[in-house]
């Protein structure tokens, strides 16, 4: 089989190399941080010292990092950065959750260098990457998109193609800026349902029973009914997203429901939640 290099071993991305390493793929891996490597190289992964020493001689390279400076540093450190050390037919698969500016800027250096390039992000949390669960949002050549599809559907349930590089980071943006929504409104209707003496999880059990209800309603009033905050997706990076779409959307005035979640989501980190799961934020509340 092909040799998949995976640069980030955080909570998603070491996930999503075990998923490789179980279906047979050759692996070389790359963290910041060494000692996250520890299991996967127990279970037949090589730890490369650098980006750029880790994706020599891989067919597909996978990024899953926290953030636009961290995808930066991967893909163009100017000594030991992946971009540098690609195969002329590798296929690079960006699947950090960044910025729109950014994730067009990497593509067209990208181009300029005659490297194929998809942005991959997802959807779906720790559970999703650990069975295989995700979904992924593609922007980039079809034909790209078509080659990945084998190795994506190793981490992932779907693989939709939004378009050209560009849509798939608008997609995902658009599915966090939901869910962060939702959930703050969950949390405000928690808080109110509470101060007015009602039976929070009756009340939500009948509302869950009309056209308004989401899946995600289900386990994040699950979440807030229990106290179980363990993080699946932290405050603070979807703070960090929120800030993402507002760029995107060019001022806080564009889009102000937005922003006002956005002010929710840094006030709790600013109580302390910020390694909290989102849902956390009900806290704030009641």
């Amino acid at each position: 089989m092909d040799a998949v290099a995976v640069l980030g071993l955080g909570a998603m991305g070491s996930r999503m190399a075990a998923r490789l390493l179980k279906a047979g793929y050759p692996l070389r891996i790359w963290n910041r941080s060494p000692d996250a490597a520890r299991d996967l190289v127990a279970a037949g992964a090589t730890l490369a010292a650098s980006p750029k020493e880790a994706v020599r001689g891989a067919a597909f390279v996978v990024a899953m990092v926290r953030d636009d400076a961290a995808s930066r540093r991967v893909w163009l450190d100017p000594e030991d950065g992946a971009l540098a050390g690609l195969e002329p037919e590798a296929l690079a698969i960006e699947s950090s959750t960044l910025s729109y500016g950014w994730v067009r800027q990497l593509g067209d250096l990208a181009r300029q260098r005659n490297l194929h390039f998809l942005e991959a992000p997802v959807a779906g949390t720790r559970p999703q990457a650990e069975s295989g669960q995700l979904i992924y949002l593609v922007g980039g050549d079809a034909a790209d998109c078509s080659r990945a599809e084998p190795l994506l559907k190793c981490m992932g349930s779907a693989v939709h193609f939004a378009g050209e590089i560009g849509t798939g980071a608008l997609a995902k943006l658009c599915v966090n800026a939901l869910l962060g929504v939702q959930v703050t409104a969950l949390a405000e209707l928690f808080g109110m349902l509470k101060r007015s003496g009602a039976d929070v999880a009756r009340t939500m059990k009948v509302v869950a029973a009309t056209p308004v209800w989401s899946p995600v309603a289900t386990r994040t009033i699950d979440s807030m009914l229990s106290g179980n905050f363990a993080p699946q997706f932290p405050v603070e990076l979807a703070e960090k997203d929120f800030a993402y779409v507002l760029a995107t959307a060019g001022s806080p005035a564009a889009a102000p429901t937005i922003a006002a979640v956005r002010e929710v989501f840094r006030n709790a980190c600013s109580k302390g939640l910020e390694a909290a799961n989102l849902t956390s934020v009900v806290q704030l509340f009641a």
